[in-house]
């Protein structure tokens, strides 16, 4: 089984709807961009956001038995994915690539 890695890209922050709907939250999410993990064995690496693990967990577990080519050519890389957390009001995207 490959090992994935996972790095935090860039976040959105949609203030507009945080302000219509959401109730405060303090640390509503602590991912820094640039931030690296790595899937062994198609695991959740230690400290990454389970929110975010969620979102991801498929496609980290199809890169890691060898999968490739989502979507027929979606990404330049076959053996990567951008997949963005499901926080909607302010969305983290990660690259999910293999390590060869």
């Amino acid at each position: 089984m490959k090992d994935v890695r996972i790095t935090a890209m860039k976040r959105a922050v949609h203030t507009d709807l945080i302000e219509l709907y959401e109730n405060p939250i303090e640390h509503a999410c602590d991912t820094e961009i640039g931030s690296v993990y790595v899937s062994k064995n198609g695991k959740k690496p230690e400290g990454l956001c389970s929110a975010a693990w969620d979102s991801m967990a498929t496609f980290v577990i199809t890169l890691a038995h060898g999968g490739e080519n989502f979507y027929d050519g979606w990404m330049k890389n076959p053996k990567s994915a951008m997949i963005s957390c499901n926080d909607g009001f302010r969305p983290v995207s990660f690259l999910l690539e293999v390590i060869e």
